[in-house]
């Protein structure tokens, strides 16, 4: 077998690596935008549906039962999580400027 050239292998691996590297950071900041949209849509939902009907806090706790059902093993729907996604919705969505903005942050992990 051919002896590689050290030093243009190990840049070229270094290049590599280093394309990985920023993959991998643009692919979480994507994840964590669209996991961020999908917590506002949630809390959205909830106090719009809880405004229209007149539901109670037991819906919260009601959904969450269901999530868990229909989505086994996955984290991060608990009645306490919906909750906390109702107080984000509510907290921002006057904010003229935060609230267009939601779906556009990235690299923002909030739970």
């Amino acid at each position: 077998m051919k002896r590689t050239n050290q030093k243009p292998f190990h840049d070229f691996v270094t290049e590599v690596k280093e394309k990985i590297r920023r993959a991998q950071y643009e692919s979480l900041k994507a994840v964590n935008r669209e996991l961020l949209a999908l917590y506002w849509d949630l809390g959205e939902l909830i106090v719009q549906k809880q405004e229209a009907f007149g539901w109670g806090k037991s819906v919260v706790e009601q959904l969450a039962k269901e999530l868990e059902m229909e989505f086994p093993g996955t984290k991060g729907f608990s009645s306490q999580n919906l909750w906390r996604m109702r107080s984000f919705f509510l907290a921002y969505r006057e904010n003229e400027i935060l609230s267009p903005l939601v779906r556009e942050l990235g690299g923002l992990i909030i739970w």
